[in-house]
């Protein structure tokens, strides 16, 4: 199987996770791309992050088409995460990437410990 058809593959899967649960791609796409395409991880999380914008736009699109977007509020996160998202990835560059790669599995281990005890 080729590179490219390997990572559109890659990104269908991810895009159903992120369209089905919210998950924005990073969880499903970080892990693929350091181990299954040998991106550093910092290249991977900058490369995340890349895809999440026409992803989240799309999905954005159908959910506003439903009735399932509040639109107010997502201007507001939008907001403050365009300002975190600048201050995080000048944070990230100075991770050293076996730190990263830690603090990145953690946060999954969190998360998934909260939505599981929801």
């Amino acid at each position: 199987m080729g590179e490219k058809l390997k990572l559109t593959i890659s990104g269908i899967v991810a895009g159903i996770f992120s369209g089905l649960l919210g998950v924005g791609g990073g969880i499903i796409m970080i892990p693929i791309m350091v181990s299954y395409f040998n991106l550093s991880q910092h290249q991977a999380h900058a490369t995340s992050l890349a895809v999440i914008v026409p992803t989240a736009i799309t999905s954005s699109i159908i959910y506003g088409f439903h009735g399932q977007l509040d639109l107010p509020i997502a201007i507001n996160l939008a907001a403050g995460s365009i300002l975190g998202a600048a201050i995080g990835a000048k944070i990230m560059v100075k991770i050293p990437a076996d730190q990263l790669k830690r603090i990145f599995g953690i946060l999954l281990v969190l998360v998934g410990l909260r939505m599981v005890s929801l």
